[in-house]
C-alpha cells in the first residue's frame, strides 16, 4: 500500500502523463484515421505509465524541472506501447486482451495492428526531437531511446526471448540476460533519461543505472510470478500462457518461493541506490510498492 501522500503525487503524476499522451495522440480527420485511433486507442487502453513515471521522477531527483521531461516520458511510453502492440499480434503472444481489453489487433485487425505500432515507434521520435531543451540534450536523450529500444535493447531481449522458446533448457544467466534487455532496457533508458533532462551528477547517473538494472530484473521476476498466481480479472489478461507456451521463466527455474526471494533481492539492491538522493521517499514507496503488486 502507498502511504496517502505518495499515492496522491503518484495519482498526479500519471494524470500529468496521461493529459499529454492524449494531446500527442489527438489525430483527427485524416484519410489514415484508423491507424490513427488504433494509436490513440493502444496507448489510452490503461497502464501503470511506470517508465514515464520513472523518466520524472529522476529528472526531479536530480533537480531538473519535469516539463522539460515530458516529451521524453511521452516517447518512451509510446515505444513501451509499440512493443506491447506487436507482443499481442498472432505472429508473436497470439493475445486478444491487453489490459481487460481487445488487443489492438483484434479490434483493429492485423494489419492495422502492425501499422499502428510502427507509427507509435516513429512518431516517439518525430516528439523527442521536438523537445523544449537544448539540442545536446535531445540528441543524447534521442539516442538513449534508439539505443535501449533496438537489437542493443529491447528487440534484442525480445530476440533472444523467442529463441528461448525453442530451447530445452536455459540456464539462469542466460535468463537474466533475455529479460536485462527485454524488460530492463526501457526501465534503464527510463531513468537515465531523466538524469540527462535534469544534467545530473555523475554519481547520481550511476545510481540511477544500478537503481534501473535491480528495478528491471525484479519487476520481469513478479510478471513470471503473476503469469502462475495472479487473477486474470485484476491482470487484465490470461494467466498461465508462459506454460502454455513451453516458456523458461523464473519461476521454472526457481520455484514461485525462490523466484519471491530473488525478486526482493533486487529490489533491496534498487533501494540502496536511491539512497544519494535527496527526496527518494516516493521512489522509494514506489519500488516497494511494485515488488507487490497484483497486475
Amino acid at each position: 500500500m502507498l502511504s496517502d501522500k505518495v499515492k496522491q503525487r503518484y495519482e498526479s503524476s500519471i494524470n500529468l502523463i496521461n493529459v499529454t499522451l492524449s494531446d500527442y495522440l489527438c489525430i483527427k480527420n485524416t484519410p489514415y484515421q484508423i491507424v490513427a485511433d488504433a494509436m490513440q486507442y493502444s496507448v489510452e487502453n490503461g497502464g501503470k505509465r511506470i517508465r514515464p513515471m520513472l523518466v520524472l521522477e529522476f529528472c526531479k531527483a536530480c533537480g531538473g524541472d519535469i516539463i522539460d521531461a515530458l516529451p521524453f516520458a511521452a516517447a518512451l511510453e509510446l515505444i513501451h506501447t509499440y512493443s506491447l502492440v506487436h507482443d499481442d499480434l498472432p505472429c508473436m503472444d497470439n493475445d486478444k486482451l491487453r489490459r481487460g481489453k481487445e488487443s489492438t489487433w483484434k479490434k483493429y485487425g492485423e494489419t492495422y495492428g502492425v501499422l499502428a505500432g510502427d507509427a507509435l515507434l516513429t512518431y516517439a521520435f518525430q516528439i523527442a526531437s521536438g523537445a523544449g531543451v537544448a539540442d545536446h540534450t535531445i540528441v543524447k536523450c534521442t539516442r538513449l531511446l534508439a539505443n535501449y529500444a533496438g537489437i542493443y535493447g529491447m528487440i534484442g531481449g525480445q530476440t533472444l526471448d523467442i529463441k528461448n522458446e525453442k530451447a530445452e533448457t536455459l540456464d539462469f544467466e542466460e535468463l537474466k540476460e533475455t529479460e536485462r534487455l527485454k524488460t530492463g532496457a526501457l526501465i534503464r533508458c527510463a531513468c537515465e533519461m531523466g538524469c540527462e533532462i535534469a544534467g545530473a551528477s555523475k554519481e547520481q547517473f550511476e545510481a540511477a543505472k544500478v537503481f534501473a538494472e535491480n528495478l528491471g530484473l525484479a519487476f520481469q521476476i513478479v510478471d513470471d510470478i503473476l503469469d502462475v498466481t495472479g487473477d486474470p480479472t485484476i491482470l487484465g489478461k490470461e494467466v498461465g500462457q508462459d506454460l502454455q507456451n513451453g516458456k523458461i521463466t523464473y519461476v521454472t527455474l526457481l520455484g514461485i518461493d525462490g523466484a519471491e526471494k530473488l525478486a526482493k533481492e533486487y529490489t533491496e539492491k534498487a533501494l540502496e541506490a536511491l539512497s544519494i538522493f535527496d527526496d527518494a521517499e516516493y521512489l522509494v514507496e514506489i519500488t516497494k510498492y511494485l515488488l507487490n503488486r497484483n497486475k
